[in-house]
């Protein structure tokens, strides 16, 4: 069984916002379709060079996209 990971995000809120499908996020940043639902669903964690690529997508900064809980 896949242990959901701790880091939340807005990635889906965020590109909503920008009028952009997953399909077309997921082909800028050369990675699935599937893998860019696991992140947005928080079943799975982007390596951060993903996370900076992603970010760098919405000219945003990384903790505008991740959140960590802090406990």
């Amino acid at each position: 069984m896949v242990r959901p990971t701790k880091v939340s995000n807005s990635i889906r809120a965020t590109r909503e916002a920008a009028g952009m499908t997953q399909a077309d996020l997921a082909r800028r940043l050369g990675v699935t379709r599937q893998t860019l639902i696991a992140i947005e669903q928080g079943k799975y964690s982007p390596t951060l060079e993903l996370a900076f690529q992603i970010s760098r997508v919405f000219d945003v900064g990384l903790d505008d996209l991740f959140q960590y809980p802090e406990d």
